[in-house]
């Protein structure tokens, strides 16, 4: 009778998997998982701040200003002072990055499919739906 497999290494391996379908369908996008997370996390009506983001992400200040820093150059997202305190940073899509993010988006939907298909029936839903329960 084998035992069954640790969760942490069954989650380990099914993300390296996703990554293994989700980084080459974002290469026609010139950005890679981390950014894809960040441009998401901006799509949003108003311009978030820098610590909002990177809260929302769960990654420290210093991630987060590498990240759109690298976003930035590639034009996907502009940094303007917050209204209200000269502190901090709001940053929000370019008209370049939505265009980016949408295509990106559909892009990673189809990666996802291809890795959910081995799932018969409603089993991708549900575990989606397990998944985001758990977190």
């Amino acid at each position: 009778m084998s035992r069954p497999r640790r969760l942490g290494y069954l989650l380990k391996h099914a993300n390296l998997r996703l990554g293994e379908l989700t980084g080459p369908a974002l290469e026609p996008y010139e950005i890679d998982g981390r950014e894809f997370g960040v441009l998401s996390v901006l799509r949003t009506p108003e311009p978030l701040s820098q610590l909002d983001a990177a809260q929302r992400l769960g990654i420290d200040r210093t991630t987060m200003v590498a990240l759109l820093d690298g976003l930035e150059r590639k034009k996907l997202v502009g940094r303007r002072p917050h209204p209200g305190d000269r502190r901090k940073n709001m940053v929000e899509l370019t008209e370049h990055g939505r265009e980016v993010l949408e295509g990106a988006t559909r892009a990673v939907e189809a990666a996802e499919e291809r890795f959910l298909a081995a799932l018969p029936g409603d089993d991708a839903r549900l575990l989606r739906q397990l998944l985001d329960r758990l977190i």
